[in-house]
């Protein structure tokens, strides 16, 4: 795979909306009980800085994260976040995790969510994760797998969106059905001791299933995603508005289910 890939997502705000929903606590759980006060950690990708942040407060005191991410913009966001949140542990910078600029044997963990779905080479990442790792310290990464989320009802128009969402995300360099291939890629980088595990995101209340479906629809019209998917000739804006009203009446429904299966790998170094 090339080490160069298109950012499917991008950072609209319909983006940010979910990304800032996460936490330590609903989407890094597999790894909390291995944090220790005084740790140092990288967070790679870290967005708009949530998990982060949880990560900075579970590694206190003593402990210092290095937050790192492709988009300046989202950093200055991350940071904001963090000064909010009163934590002086942790620094941000801009890298790219197939050349991550920090000495071998740096951090305790390396942690990575929903990142390595999104990247040309999966395998040098992981590479590079484990490099800047001390011996004995813990590589954690977790991915969704597109392909494994399931919903209820089956509202015409959303096997559609997951079709084509893979497609784009495909074309663009990535690997949608990352979270299945976690534990394949750790083996071809080089990790021997891989706990494997997975977990769900699952959206059932009338409050959870409005902001799913409000959020999808609108990236599926307004963000990166849906200029990528139209210049590239995926989809046309009509198809798109259709897959977003069809997001719209599944969120409308009293019965909407949704769950989004994520792998989870804990590596030692």
């Amino acid at each position: 795979m090339k080490e160069t890939a298109v950012y499917t997502h991008g950072h609209h705000e319909s983006v940010l909306r979910s990304h800032r929903w996460r936490t330590a606590a609903n989407s890094a759980a597999y790894l909390i009980g291995e944090l220790r006060p005084g740790m140092s950690v990288l967070d790679v990708g870290c967005g708009p800085g949530t998990i982060t942040a949880d990560l900075a407060e579970l590694v206190g005191p003593g402990g210092q994260v290095t937050a790192v991410d492709a988009a300046p913009d989202v950093l200055a966001q991350a940071g904001a976040y963090a000064q909010e949140r009163g934590l002086r542990n942790v620094s941000f910078a801009t890298a790219d995790v197939h050349a991550l600029e920090f000495p071998d044997d740096s951090f305790d963990v390396v942690h990575a969510h929903q990142v390595l779905q999104h990247v040309g080479d999966p395998l040098q990442a992981l590479r590079e994760m484990r490099r800047v790792c001390r011996p004995g310290g813990i590589v954690a990464a977790r991915d969704a797998d597109y392909a494994a989320m399931t919903w209820y009802p089956a509202t015409p128009g959303l096997a559609d969106w997951q079709g084509l969402y893979r497609r784009v995300a495909r074309a663009n360099g990535g690997e949608p059905d990352a979270g299945r291939r976690l534990r394949s890629w750790a083996r071809a980088a080089g990790f021997t001791d891989i706990a494997s595990s997975a977990t769900a995101w699952c959206y059932a209340t009338a409050e959870e299933t409005a902001w799913w479906s409000a959020l999808w629809a609108d990236r599926t019209t307004a963000s990166a995603y849906a200029d990528i998917t139209t210049r590239g000739g995926h989809a046309t804006a009509a198809e798109l508005a259709r897959i977003a009203a069809a997001w719209r009446t599944w969120g409308a429904e009293p019965d909407a289910w949704f769950s989004v299966l994520n792998g989870e790998v804990l590596c030692r170094a």
